[in-house]
Order: C-alpha cells, then structure tokens, then sequence
C-alpha cells in the first residue's frame, strides 16, 4: 500500500506554514483590486456568454415558398378615376394578366387622398358592345347640347337626364352618335319635353366644354351619365348623385333604358323614380365615381421572374385623351413576401440592427406630376428585391422577407402614360445566422480570468514588496 507521504509528494500545491507569512498593506489592496477585476471581467464574459451574435453570408436562394412571390400594395391616385383604373402584370414567362379585380379593391378619393365613400364597383361591363348599324343613316340631330351655363338648369328641370360627353375624335363616341341621335329622337316622342317633362337626352362636347367634363370627372370618352333631379338632396357630399351606362349603344338598347327610367316617374312634380333593382339594371348601371381620384389597394401572386405591375386608364369601349392623363400617385404600402408586423421586426432588431428597413422602403412616398412634366409622362419603378433570412443555431426560420431597392424616373409616352412598377428578384438572398457560444469555452475564458488576474497581481505584489524592502536598506544606510 502506498504511504501517505509518497501521495503527499505529487502535491502541485504546496503550503506554506502560516506562521511563515506575512500579511501587508500593499498586499492587501491588491488583493482587493484583483478581486474586483476577477469580478468585473466575470461579469463581461457572462455577459458576452449569454448575447446572441450573428453570422451573415450570401448563398443562392433556396426558398422554401414555392415559385410564386405576394406582392401588396396600396396606391393613391389623385387624377385617376376609379371607373377606367385597371391593374395589369406581366413578366418575361409570358404571362400576361389585363384588369385583376379578384384581389383588388378600389375606392373613390378627392384631392387630399381622402376616401368620399364606400367601395367602387363598376359592374359588370360588356365586353363586347353593341353599337347598332346606322352609321350610314341621314343623321338629324335630336339631343339638346348643354354647356357650363345651362347644365346645371336643365338638371334641375327634368326628373331625369342622359348626358352624353363626347369628343368630336373619339372613335367609339361616332359610333354611338347615330344610335344616340335616333334614341333621342324616339324618347322626344315619346315623352315629350314641354307636355311631358320628365326626362331628356342631352351630349356635351368636352373639348369646348373642358371644364364642365372636367368637373364631371369625365376621363373616358363616351361617358353615358344619368343625372336624377333633387337626388343631390340625398348625396353625402351634397353632389348629384349620378350613374353609368355600361350597356350596349345601339337605339334599341338605349331606349329600352331610358323607359326603364322614367316608367317610375309619376307626372306629378317631384316624384322620383326609384332605383331600379333588377339584375339586368345592375349590370348596365353603377354609381358613377364622385370624384376623380381613385386608391387602388390588394394583393398580387407573381412569378419569382422579371416582371411588371402597372396601373392604366383601360377601357374596350372608352377612348382617352391622353394629354390630359395624370398618372400621379402616392405609395402608401408596397411590400413583397408575408405580411410582417412592426413588432415582429422590433423583436429581431437584436440579430439584426438593419432587418427590415427596405421591406417598405417606398412607403409614404410621393410622385407627383404638377404639369411641369408636360403631358404624357410616365412615371416609372425599378425594383431590385432580395431574400433576407434568419435561421437559429438549431436551423430554425425565425422569419423570411423581401428587402428591395427602389430607383424612380419620369419618361414621355407616345401612348397612354401609366404608372408601371418593374421588379426583379435576384438569385442570391442574405442569410443570418443565429451564433452561441459553448458552455466550455465560456468555462475557459473564466479560469484564464481568475488565473491571469491572480498571478498578474502576485507579480505586482511581489515587485512592490521587493521595492518597499530596498528603500527600507537604503534609509537604513546598508550598503549593497
């Protein structure tokens, strides 16, 4: 059996009689300012144990949501009808989407972006319209021409009133100019104006009435407009209240209309007819938009291609004057991928101090045309969108977003301007990575405080007890 002294010699450790020692005041301020280091480094590398750091790398994009990319948006534009906005997509595949209304919503709004009701429906609208065949006919000219100074009267004067705003140009307004002549014709017949009194068709020609179209919120030509005396009275915004045809255009068509509008109608004054609430009227009439403006806001399913998102004045049956087309707008919201709440970004700032900053990065943003452009100007976005993800140490996703950037310019167009968003999604994405450090290294990086701080103050000690004991000699007059 070993003997205990033998054990003893492998002590690493070895004491020092206390009797042998001897404590001193040098010494003992050292020992406390090495014990508030040890503990003030302690606190440090706890400190740093238990923060979160992160490794960024750019890979190629692996993303797990499919082929298809949400793109939300919520535009405002202040001198766009909601009647004729139409929203199209197209990218580099091929495809090529005209007028999307499943995930679209539109509501009117005035010059201060402001909503002047409910959601705009425009109805379902013929695509193919009929216009009759009497464009060779002696054409005599039946319906009364209004202007800023009789409209308003003639408003006033009769129950009901079909206004036709035309342009002389326009080639779907002189394919209806026959069927509407020979229409008012048969209604001034039928009902007529000084026995009768309760309905007449009139026409205004916008480019000599500008103003009168213009405060109409005229922006397609031929706009049918019905006009219902005293409905004003009715009207939130104390506005007639007025709607569209959007049936066909041939005198049949047209008269059938109008019948449908004044049979109601007492021959008594101010007996109103009622709205009529049958299928077939919901189809060729709608409120028309009260103001000129419209907010176009919903979502959109694109391909992770090239691509683009316009917005248009569109119509298979209106013509435009496009010198007076304003495609200004107000961003209020683009954004690509899942919808992220603030919060969530807020939470994550620990990772990633920069996260989120470019997932809206058009938000609030204004593009207006004040016509110092000139007219046709196209306003158009360069979008460049990139993939941030952040995975934990496990490889869980904590989230996945779409960061872009956004360039903007104003071009001339020869055709009708527009507001066109074009986006591209780049093949790399960012990837942040959710660090920790391991327990054993925090474990080492402790003892080598304790360690380093201990023999880095006996060094001290020793040092200043070295130089105590010689000026102690010295005083003493000994001689070395």
């Amino acid at each position: 059996m070993v003997s205990t002294s033998k054990i003893k010699s492998v002590d690493f450790y070895r004491k020092i009689p206390r009797d042998l020692t001897e404590a001193t005041l040098s010494g003992a301020g050292l020992s406390i300012v090495a014990a508030l280091s040890m503990l003030f480094l302690f606190g440090m590398e706890l400190n740093n144990y238990l923060a979160v750091s992160t490794t960024t790398s750019i890979i190629v994009d692996r993303s797990s949501d499919g082929d298809f990319l949400r793109m939300d948006f919520n535009i405002s534009f202040p001198s766009l009808s909601c009647e004729f906005a139409s929203v199209d997509v197209s990218d580099v595949l091929g495809t090529n989407r005209l007028n999307v209304t499943k995930t679209i919503r539109k509501f009117s709004i005035d010059s201060n972006l402001r909503p002047t009701g409910t959601e705009f429906h425009s109805g379902e609208v013929l695509s193919l319209i009929n216009h009759g065949d009497e464009a060779g006919e002696e054409l005599v000219e039946d319906s009364v021409s209004l202007t800023g100074r009789n409209f308003d009267t003639l408003l006033h004067q009769f129950p009901i009133s079909v206004v036709n705003f035309y342009a002389p140009w326009c080639y779907w307004c002189n394919l209806l100019k026959p069927s509407w002549e020979k229409a008012a014709k048969q209604i001034k017949e039928r009902y007529d104006p000084e026995m009768d009194g309760r309905v007449i068709l009139a026409k205004v020609d916008c480019t000599v009435e500008s103003d009168l179209c213009r405060r109409n919120h005229i922006q397609g030509y031929p706009s049918i407009r019905i006009f219902r005396k005293g409905s004003d009275l009715r009207d939130d915004n104390a506005h007639h209240d007025h709607e569209s045809y959007y049936g066909d255009r041939d005198t049949e068509s047209l008269v059938k209309m109008v019948i449908g509008l004044v049979e109601p109608i007492h021959l008594e004054p101010q007996r109103l007819a009622l709205e009529d609430k049958s299928d077939n009227a919901s189809k060729i009439l709608k409120k028309a938009p009260s103001t000129g403006g419209c907010r176009i806001e919903g979502y959109m399913r694109v391909k992770k291609v090239p691509g683009n998102l316009m917005v248009s004045a569109r119509s298979g049956s209106h013509s435009f004057d496009s010198s007076q087309m304003n495609m200004s707008h107000v961003v209020n919201h683009l954004s690509f991928g899942r919808r992220i709440l603030p919060q969530t970004f807020a939470d994550l700032k620990r990772l990633s101090p920069y996260l989120g900053r470019s997932h809206d990065r058009l938000d609030g943003r204004p593009f207006i045309n004040q016509r110092d452009l000139g007219p046709n100007v196209t306003i158009e976005h360069y979008l460049q969108i990139v993939k941030t993800e952040v995975v934990k140490s496990n490889g869980q996703a904590l989230i996945e977003e779409y960061e872009y950037t956004a360039h903007s310019s104003v071009a001339q167009s020869y055709y009708l301007p527009v507001a066109k968003f074009h986006f591209e999604l780049s093949p790399m994405q960012v990837l942040i990575t959710e660090t920790s450090k391991s327990f054993s290294h925090f474990i080492t990086n402790v003892c080598a405080i304790i360690g380093g701080v201990f023999t880095v103050a006996g060094i001290l000690d020793s040092i200043l007890h070295q130089t105590m004991t010689l000026m102690k000699k010295i005083e003493l007059g000994k001689n070395f």
